[in-house]
Order: structure tokens, then C-alpha cells, then sequence
């Protein structure tokens, strides 16, 4: 076995509420100070485009279906994306890309992903991060990953059905290995898959960051085959 499973809830556990609970200590968590003095310095000073809205400047909890089967992966929240709107690739160029592809596989219910009330709901999915505060740069420190690994632990032990995870870039391919204990750690690549015994399929796909989509190096072709295939794997296990 991997690493899930290191937190225990007692038998019979709500687990709706304990992500609810969960999703609040994420966005109350402090335990950072460069990341909290970030995220807060991003949500004051805002960009023009969004200067008349409030900014959600916290932890940004997961979100989905607590009976997934499907665990997106990214880095961690966008200064202007998930840290102004509150959920994980929502109000972004990188979030249109992942919830038109998320859409078209038949895992959520629209295309777009503006605002946390814009009536967007997945199925069979849930999206996260393994950092849960924008990072100045979009690169957290070793320590700063270290001290969000506690709630992707508790987030992984209750969404208990996950058979697989797709992660969008090195780093969320990289947190899986670690979470799910593969050593040697397999090479990141587009359409990659690895797996211990037991425990979901990884697939690899590049991030859908607009460095990567603007480029041509990920296309939505390719994002399409990265979710159909995660697609074929959650019906046949």
C-alpha cells in the first residue's frame, strides 16, 4: 500500500461533513506566513480587471463529488483564479481548459467555471491541490509543501473510492509519488501511467497552464485523451 489511509476516521464517519470541516481548516490555516502574507497581498491589491470584486485571499479547499472516482491534481491555487473566486481552477483561463475537458468526458454538468455559485457540479470527480495558497511565483517552498501534506493525507482517506488520479504537471505528478508511496519515483510524461498494487492509477498529463496551452504543447486533443483514458479506467477498475 501507499500512503492513503495514514489518517483514520471512526467506522460510520459522515464524510460530506468531514470534508465540509475540512475544506474550513483549509481556508482558516495560517500555519505559513510567507504564503498567507502572499495570497492576502494578491487579494488587496487585486487585478484591474477584478477590482470591484472581493477576493477569497485564503486556503482553497478541494471540490467535487465526495463518491469520486477520479482525483484531479494540480499545483496549487492561481493568484487570480481559485485565490480570487475561492475554488480550485475557477475564474482562469487554465480553469476553462480543465472544466471544458472535465465536461466533455462527462464528469461535470457545464463547460464553464466563473464563480463558486455558478451552479457547476461534478460527477464522479473531485479537484485539488497539494498546496492549498497561491504561492509567490507558483512555487512553494519544501516546507510549505511539507505542511499542507497533512490535508491531502485526510482529503485522499475520505474521498475513499478514488481509483484514479490524473496530475497536471510535474509537481502534482511528483506529490502523488510521494502520497502513494512509487519508488523509484516513474518519469513524468504526457499520457504516463503508474500504479502500486492496491492503491489508483496515476496518469500524467502536462498542466493546463496557459504557458503549456498557448504554446501548442498541450492541446485539447490531448487533454481529451488523458480524460478518456482516466475514463476507461474508473468503469474497469
Amino acid at each position: 500500500m501507499g500512503a492513503m489511509g495514514r489518517t483514520t476516521y471512526p467506522a460510520g464517519v459522515d464524510r460530506r461533513d468531514a470534508l465540509d470541516r475540512l475544506a474550513d481548516e483549509i481556508a482558516a490555516c495560517r500555519a505559513c506566513p510567507r504564503l498567507v502574507a502572499w495570497r492576502e497581498q494578491v487579494a488587496a491589491d487585486k487585478r484591474a480587471a477584478y477590482r470591484h470584486e472581493d477576493y477569497w485571499g485564503r486556503g482553497v479547499p478541494g471540490f467535487g463529488d465526495p463518491d469520486a472516482r477520479l482525483l484531479v491534481l494540480g499545483l496549487a491555487p492561481g493568484a487570480h483564479g481559485a485565490n480570487r473566486t475561492g475554488r480550485p481552477f475557477t475564474g482562469d483561463r487554465s480553469g476553462e481548459w480543465l472544466y471544458r475537458a472535465l465536461w466533455r468526458a462527462g464528469f461535470a454538468n457545464q463547460a464553464t467555471s466563473v464563480s463558486r455559485d455558478d451552479g457547476l457540479e461534478l460527477t464522479d470527480a473531485w479537484v485539488t491541490s497539494p498546496v492549498k495558497c497561491v504561492p509567490p511565483a507558483n512555487r512553494p517552498t519544501a516546507a510549505e509543501r511539507a505542511a499542507c501534506r497533512p490535508f491531502l493525507d485526510r482529503e485522499l482517506t475520505l474521498l475513499e473510492r478514488i481509483r484514479v488520479v490524473v496530475a497536471l504537471g510535474g509537481f502534482a505528478w511528483a506529490a502523488a509519488c510521494d502520497q502513494f508511496g512509487l519508488r523509484p519515483r516513474p518519469r513524468f510524461a504526457h499520457g504516463a501511467e503508474a500504479r502500486v498494487e492496491g492503491d489508483p492509477v496515476l496518469l500524467g498529463c502536462y498542466h493546463v497552464s496557459q504557458q503549456n496551452t498557448f504554446t501548442g504543447r498541450l492541446t485539447e486533443a490531448m487533454l481529451d485523451a488523458v480524460f478518456a483514458r482516466a475514463r476507461e479506467l474508473v468503469e474497469t477498475g
